[in-house]
């Protein structure tokens, strides 16, 4: 099975929950769709699958998946999967997918909000990999999307209005990997009266002394990840 689940923090100061790993087999492209593998995974308790059509609407999904996001079959199958996520995130998961559906790619993972009926926010993992019929040609995504959680500082930067435009995501960039004022003013083309305005400001955001402190905080806050170099502020908190 290449699927496992493994206990791992949300972040560092979160509660701990469940994190989907996929190891891909040798190809991804797989025609799993009436086979016994896929039913099994399907109807596997504690993971949340969806099946997509081309344009990206539901056309498919396990208990697990419907109760996590808090829908029935009558008023989701059909419908964009897109709309059961949080606005800021849309335009990109939409690319992630796309690149799916035209085989640029056969496998994403990424992090998702989803916004449930009731308006809670939920955060998590999503993997997705493109289907195909055993002719070669697409017919769908398979997506896996972890057990969110609704509590935690992601949650708040939303509800905060905390999101960040995206010169003030490149500030914070630069300002994580160390580039002084002057090299930010000439690799974003803006003086450097204005990069000083715009670093004082996240720093008053974020209510951080300076700058080491902002990028801390950061950080702390999942707004950066650690898994690249150079940083890199998720699309997630970035408006759009």
């Amino acid at each position: 099975m290449p699927f496992t689940r493994a206990a791992t923090p949300m972040n560092n100061n979160e509660p701990r929950g469940t994190e989907l790993t996929y190891t891909p087999p040798a190809t991804a492209k797989r025609y799993l769709e009436g086979s016994e593998i896929f039913q099994s995974m399907f109807e596997q308790a504690g993971l949340c699958m969806a099946m997509l059509d081309g344009a990206l609407c539901l056309r498919e999904a396990n208990t697990d998946f419907l109760t996590q996001f808090d829908r029935k079959p009558q008023d989701s199958y059909g419908r964009p999967f897109l709309a059961l996520l949080h606005p800021t995130v849309r335009r990109f998961i939409d690319g992630e997918l796309a690149s799916l559906r035209t085989g640029e790619r056969d496998r994403v993972h990424t992090q998702i909000i989803a916004v449930r009926r009731d308006g809670a926010l939920l955060f998590g993992d999503l993997i997705a990999v493109s289907v195909v019929k055993s002719s070669g040609e697409f017919d769908s995504i398979l997506v896996l999307v972890s057990h969110t959680s609704r509590v935690g500082k992601a949650q708040a930067i939303v509800q905060r209005g905390m999101l960040l435009t995206p010169m003030d995501a490149k500030i914070l960039e630069g300002v994580a990997a160390g580039l002084s004022t002057t090299k930010l003013a000439v690799a974003l083309h803006m003086s450097r009266g204005g990069v000083e305005y715009r670093v004082t400001s996240l720093m008053r955001k974020f209510k951080a002394l300076n700058r080491t402190e902002l990028v801390s905080k950061a950080y702390s806050m999942s707004l950066l990840g650690t898994e690249s170099w150079p940083p890199a502020v998720h699309p997630a908190y970035v408006e759009v």
